[in-house]
């Protein structure tokens, strides 16, 4: 019962749900299921939905879609708090489907991204999703940079197998005449750009079509396990924007809430288990100057204990050039101005790689927020680097939790999609 751009209210009328009663369906359809369950069958005698997954950013339409379209005699049941899908990190990003090159082999990051991106790039070609691959550069000005990119080069040869090139000075002065790179350049020829919009769009088409619920304008205000930490499922409080709460129960919970993930987790686990989430705003600048033209993504050498990969040129599929993200820390997940004090240091930051840069034609255009667990570096080369979390949680039952979900999630979004399904069924 496909319901779609409506909050839960409606959908737990329908349902003959109340929400002064946590007894909701006393007689569901019997559930078959293809694969191993990894989750108590006990559950399954009363409650709403087999999985619930809370947040409907790009990597929750992607668990979702792959539980409705693999298991379709199950039910599955998205919860999204704002009033449309992907209105947080999934939309402010720099839409770039990236080759999985900076963080370490056995990474969830890495491993992740790798099958995210081949899964990705065959989706975009099944659906007509809008992208290019644009490759990249990576550019060293100085020994150290150089000493990054050698390093690089020999991971993604000798350990992950990913194609990486490098472009002789002589031959990037005709291909990007406006590009300085002192020392080198390696060039990742599997990076690319997506329509992100459209990937969610696409995403959410294929969860209905599978006979997934979209509830909107659902915030979860309250979770409580039900039984023996989950045996008997999971029993959610959900509030519309009105202050009305309702309440469903559901065999599985996934958290997938993004930038709420960690508040969501600690609605669960004792205070003593409560998590903390760090905010690295990323901010954004245009730059509609029809002059330097650059063609390709231009990535500064990545340098240790940086929380992001640099501010770099990245463009959109009409090719519209921006600069971003940079990394400012930030008390909360509102801060969602661009801050234009940060405009010199971006200046700066550019024009080690564009000489050639018209400061006056920079303009403040968006800024996101990345999920961070703690104050770390981005690539595995430097000091406390933090991987994705997407673990059944031990000592509960049927409740997957996804935590500090940053980049690459975008790319690595069908993958997770996978990981999840794979740690509920064991498939």
């Amino acid at each position: 019962m496909p319901v779609r751009n409506a909050p839960l209210r409606p959908l737990i009328k329908a349902l003959s749900l109340s929400s002064a009663s946590p007894t909701l369906l006393t007689s569901p359809p019997t559930t078959s299921y293809a694969f191993r369950r990894l989750f108590s069958n006990t559950a399954r005698r009363n409650a709403d939905f087999t999985h619930a997954v809370i947040g409907g950013g790009v990597v929750g339409l992607a668990i979702a879609q792959s539980l409705a379209r693999n298991h379709p005699s199950s039910s599955t049941l998205l919860l999204e708090r704002h009033n449309a899908i992907g209105t947080e990190t999934s939309s402010r990003n720099s839409e770039v489907i990236h080759a999985g090159i900076y963080y370490g082999a056995d990474s969830l990051k890495t491993s992740l991204c790798l099958r995210g991106k081949a899964l990705l790039y065959s989706l975009c070609a099944k659906h007509d999703i809008p992208h290019r691959r644009t490759g990249k550069w990576i550019v060293a000005q100085n020994d150290l940079q150089l000493a990054a990119l050698e390093q690089i080069h020999n991971f993604c040869k000798n350990e992950l197998h990913v194609p990486m090139e490098w472009v002789s000075l002589e031959t990037a002065k005709k291909k990007e005449p406006a590009v300085r790179a002192e020392k080198a350049i390696l060039e990742s020829p599997t990076t690319g750009i997506i329509d992100s919009h459209a990937l969610m769009l696409t995403l959410l088409g294929l969860f209905e079509e599978a006979g997934g619920t979209l509830a909107l304008s659902s915030d979860v205000k309250g979770i409580t396990p039900l039984g023996n930490k989950g045996s008997l499922g999971w029993e959610l409080v959900v509030s519309d924007p009105s202050g009305e709460t309702s309440v469903i129960t559901t065999e599985t919970l996934i958290n997938a809430a993004g930038l709420g993930a960690v508040e969501i987790n600690n609605l669960i686990v004792p205070e003593n288990q409560h998590k903390k989430l760090y905010y690295a705003k990323g901010n954004y600048f245009s730059y509609p100057a029809p002059q330097p033209k650059v063609n390709t993504l231009i990535y500064p050498a990545p340098e240790p204990g940086h929380g992001g990969l640099g501010t770099h040129l990245t463009m959109d599929l009409a090719g519209r050039i921006k600069f971003g993200p940079d990394v400012e820390w930030v008390d909360g997940p509102g801060d969602l101005g661009v801050n234009q004090a940060r405009l010199g240091e971006t200046i700066r930051e550019v024009k080690r790689y564009l000489p050639g840069l018209d400061e006056g034609q920079l303009v403040p255009d968006y800024a996101g927020i990345r999920p961070k667990l703690g104050r770390a570096s981005a690539v595995a080369h430097g000091k406390g680097f933090v991987d994705f979390y997407i673990e059944r949680e031990k000592g509960w039952e049927g409740w997957v939790n996804l935590l500090g979900i940053e980049s690459p999630g975008l790319t690595s979004c069908l993958a997770i999609g996978e990981r999840v399904e794979k740690l509920l069924y064991g498939r």
